[in-house]
C-alpha cells in the first residue's frame, strides 16, 4: 500500500489538557488536594483517511475544527493522543505564520537554516536560494532580519522555501488567505506542477471556490470528528448548509428606524402554504408580513441572498423589479418569487430589508432572516450556473 500511498492517517485522536480557570491560590490548592480530574478538551475524535501520491486533498471546516492540529500531527510538529500518522516520503509543511523561521536571521539565513533542518545539504540550498528568492518577490528584503515582515512577507518566504526543497508531501495551512493576486496565482500555479509531479498535498482553506478547484477529494472536519471525505463539491455542500443550520441563519440580527417594519419572513409553495424546503420546481417563494402605523411614501423592499461563507450572492429590489409601492400604511403582505435554478448546490440566506427608495432611511433589516438549503446539482465552479455551450 505505501507504494501508492502518501499519507496513511489511522484513528488518530488529539485531547489537550485545559488549563484551570483564574481563581485564587486557596482554590488551586483545593482542587489539587481534592484531586479533581483535569478537564480535557478532544481536538480530534478517531480520525482516519489516506492521501495517495499525485492527490491534492482539501482539508475544510469551521474554525476549531481540528484542521490545524491535523496538519501538525502530519508534519510531526505535534504528537497524537492515540493513533499513527505514517508519510511515505520527504514532508514539507507551511502551517502557523513564520513557523520554522528565527525572527533575529535575515531570509537568507532562515533559508539556510530551513534546509538543514529538513537535512539538505548546505551547497545544494545555496544553488536553490536564488529560486526561493524569484518565487517570494523578496529580493530588496532577503537580508533584512525577517521580524520586520508583514504577515504577507512571511507567508511569501515560507511557501517558497517550503516548495524549493522538492518535497514529496506538501502541507499548506491558508497560504492563499495572504498575497497578492499575483502570489496567489503563482502558488496555483506551483500546486497544479506539484500534482503532474506525482507530489502529494494536503490544503486548509475557507475559501470553498479556491479549495474545490485545487482538490481531488475533500475532508470535512467538524469539532474533531470527520463528517465526511470525497467529491470537493459534495463536501462543501455539505459544509455550507452544517454552517447555515447551525447558526441559525448565520447569526440573524435587525436593525432600523422602526416605522415600518417586516414582521415575518415565511417560505411557501406555489400555493402559498408554508413548506420548510424549496420546491422540486426550484422557483424560491417568501411571503412578507408588514407593518406601517403611519403611511410610508414610496418605500422599496429589498432582498439579498448570502452562501455559506456569508457572501452575497444575488440582491434585487421592488425598484430594481419594477414593482411600483406609492406608499404604505398599515399591515399586508408582500411575496417574493426568486427562480434558484442557477444556483449551487448548498446552504444559503435570505436578507430583507424595508427602506425609502434613496436609501437614505432603513426602515427596517433583517440580516440572514431565513435559511434554506439546495440539494446537489450538475457540478460546475463557482456559486451559479450560466446556460453554456461548445461547438
Amino acid at each position: 500500500m505505501s507504494g501508492e500511498t502518501a499519507i496513511e492517517v489511522c484513528n488518530v485522536v488529539k485531547r489537550f489538557r485545559l488549563a484551570a480557570s483564574a481563581g485564587s491560590l486557596k482554590t488551586a490548592a483545593l482542587d489539587c488536594l481534592r484531586r479533581r480530574p483535569a478537564r480535557r478538551f478532544t481536538a480530534l475524535d478517531d480520525v482516519s483517511f489516506t492521501v495517495s501520491r499525485g492527490e491534492t486533498l482539501g482539508l475544510i471546516g469551521a474554525n476549531g475544527a481540528g484542521k490545524s492540529t491535523l496538519l501538525s500531527i502530519i508534519a510531526g510538529t505535534m504528537v497524537a493522543t492515540s493513533g499513527h500518522v505514517r508519510t511515505h516520503g520527504v514532508v514539507s509543511s507551511l502551517l502557523e505564520l513564520g513557523a520554522g523561521f528565527h525572527p533575529d536571521l535575515t531570509s537568507r539565513e532562515n533559508v539556510l537554516l530551513y534546509g538543514a533542518i529538513m537535512g539538505i545539504p548546505r551547497e545544494t540550498m545555496r544553488r536553490r536560494f536564488d529560486a526561493v528568492v524569484d518565487f517570494s518577490g523578496l529580493a530588496a528584503f532577503i537580508d533584512q532580519p525577517v521580524r520586520f515582515y508583514s504577515s504577507g512577507m512571511y507567508v511569501r518566504l515560507g511557501f517558497a522555501v517550503a516548495v524549493q526543497v522538492d518535497p514529496d508531501i506538501l502541507l499548506v495551512d491558508e497560504v492563499l488567505a495572504v498575497g497578492d493576486a499575483d502570489f496567489q496565482r503563482r502558488c496555483l500555479e506551483k500546486m497544479a506542477e506539484f500534482r503532474r509531479a506525482g507530489k502529494a498535498m494536503l490544503i486548509i482553506s475557507h475559501d470553498m471556490n479556491t479549495i474545490r478547484s485545487v482538490s481531488d477529494r475533500i475532508a470535512y472536519l467538524d469539532h474533531g470528528v470527520l463528517k465526511g471525505i470525497g467529491a470537493p463539491h459534495e463536501m462543501t455542500a455539505r459544509y455550507g448548509a452544517d454552517s447555515v443550520a447551525a447558526n441559525g441563519g448565520a447569526s440573524s440580527r435587525e436593525w432600523g428606524t422602526g416605522e415600518a417594519r417586516i414582521e415575518s419572513v415565511a417560505m411557501v409553495d406555489a400555493a402559498g402554504a408554508p413548506c420548510d424546503v424549496p420546491p422540486a420546481d426550484q422557483m424560491l417563494r417568501f411571503r412578507l408580513a408588514w407593518r406601517a402605523p403611519k403611511r410610508i411614501a414610496t418605500p422599496t423592499f429589498g432582498f439579498s441572498i448570502a452562501d455559506g461563507e456569508g457572501a452575497t450572492v444575488f440582491g434585487s429590489n421592488t425598484e430594481i423589479a419594477g414593482f411600483d409601492l406609492p406608499f404604505i400604511e398599515g399591515e399586508g403582505t408582500l411575496t417574493l418569487a426568486v427562480d434558484a435554478a442557477a444556483l449551487h448546490a448548498g446552504g444559503y440566506t435570505m436578507s430583507f430589508s424595508l427602506h425609502s427608495r434613496d436609501h437614505a432611511v432603513n426602515y427596517h433589516r433583517l440580516e440572514h432572516a431565513m435559511p434554506f438549503y439546495l440539494p446537489g446539482r450538475a457540478r460546475f465552479d463557482g456559486v451559479c450556473h450560466l446556460p453554456s455551450a461548445w461547438s
